[in-house]
């Protein structure tokens, strides 16, 4: 019985608060059979309660993300995806940037939230327990911040030193509403694509690397550390020891030249994520950035699609925007954010 006064205060936020889930709409909720159903089971009950019409569509587990996992899912589910206001995603396996998700996500209609991997206690930490207005205020302000940059540098301890160019009428996602049609993903994230050929740099991911089996290091092994090469956007080396080289292998097999494409950086601005085996979490560490290739969805910018998509996790950032300083090897030193990281319980 552990969480269950603050799983439902938790499912709550969620639906009626972040969602705004109206009576009538319809709500699918997924997760795989070595997911959280008793997380997603909650959720379900309350959507239920707040007058959605709800299926809970509990199912074999997939291996691996994106378009990869489309052979090992049933034909109702695929089908489902689409036809629905809320779609809510707890696999562990992900169905995020497979052709369903994609669909989902481009049809002015469904509101696609992403919360692969969470469990019941990540879900009450990471969402029922955080300061939603001092949350937003902060996450708010970092993207009027980073819109108004044209250039970047990220420096992180681990050895990244990558720059770019940014398009100012390319999107920024801020997750923290999930009220409108697309993709949504969970609150303590912020993302964007930079001008992809502008792209050049080393990016040394030491916290966590994911894309599903096999490569699936979250966190990464003690010592291991995966070091992409990027000249033009593009991954052009991948350096490293063990996990390296079975990422570099993983790659080639798949024989996709969009796998090499930088799809996405996002910072790590959650004041509780910390490092475990739940990418999502990972992904919001404060200070961290994510840095994402293949599969782009439409949420930055113009799409595209590939096999599969991988993401990686850069703990302790230097942040410039156009030679501002903002982030300080993950402690934030902008005069307009010190405050609220403050209250936010991040000095």
């Amino acid at each position: 019985m552990k969480y269950e006064f603050e799983l439902s205060r938790a499912a709550y936020i969620f639906l009626h608060d972040m969602i705004k889930l109206k009576p009538k709409e319809s709500v699918l909720i997924t997760v795989d059979s070595v997911g959280d159903v008793k997380l997603a089971m909650e959720v379900a009950k309350m959507a239920d309660a707040l007058g959605g019409k709800v299926l809970l569509a509990w199912h074999s587990t997939p291996k691996g993300y994106g378009a990869v996992t489309v052979e090992y899912l049933p034909e109702p589910l695929v089908l489902a995806a689409d036809k629905t206001d809320v779609w809510v995603e707890f696999n562990v396996q992900w169905l995020l940037y497979s052709p369903m998700w994609f669909r989902a996500v481009t049809n002015n209609r469904t509101r696609q939230i992403m919360l692969g991997g969470l469990d019941t206690e990540k879900f009450v930490k990471l969402i029922g327990s955080i300061n939603f207005d001092v949350q937003k205020a902060f996450q708010d302000k970092l993207v009027e911040l980073t819109r108004k940059a044209r250039k970047m540098r990220i420096k992180c301890e681990a050895g990244t030193d990558v720059t770019f160019e940014m398009d100012p009428a390319s999107p920024i996602t801020n997750e923290i509403d999930y009220s409108t049609p697309g993709a949504h993903f969970l609150v303590g994230q912020i993302g964007w694509a930079p001008v992809e050929e502008t792209v050049n740099g080393r990016i040394v991911f030491d916290a966590s690397l994911s894309g599903g089996e096999p490569v699936e290091f979250a966190p990464l092994p003690p010592g291991e550390r995966v070091t992409f090469i990027v000249k033009g956007g593009c991954i052009v080396e991948i350096e490293g020891g063990i996990v390296a080289n079975i990422t570099k292998k993983w790659f080639e097999s798949l024989n996709d030249p969009n796998m090499y494409r930088l799809a996405h950086v996002c910072y790590g601005v959650h004041p509780y994520a910390k490092l475990g085996p739940v990418t999502a979490e990972n992904e919001r560490i404060w200070g961290a950035i994510n840095f994402g290739f293949g599969s782009r969805g439409p949420m930055y910018g113009k799409p595209f699609q590939a096999k599969s998509h991988i993401d990686g996790v850069c703990l302790n950032c230097s942040v410039w925007l156009d030679d501002v300083q903002v982030w300080d090897s993950g402690r934030v030193v902008h005069p307009e954010l010190k405050e609220l990281a403050r209250q936010l319980g991040k000095e």
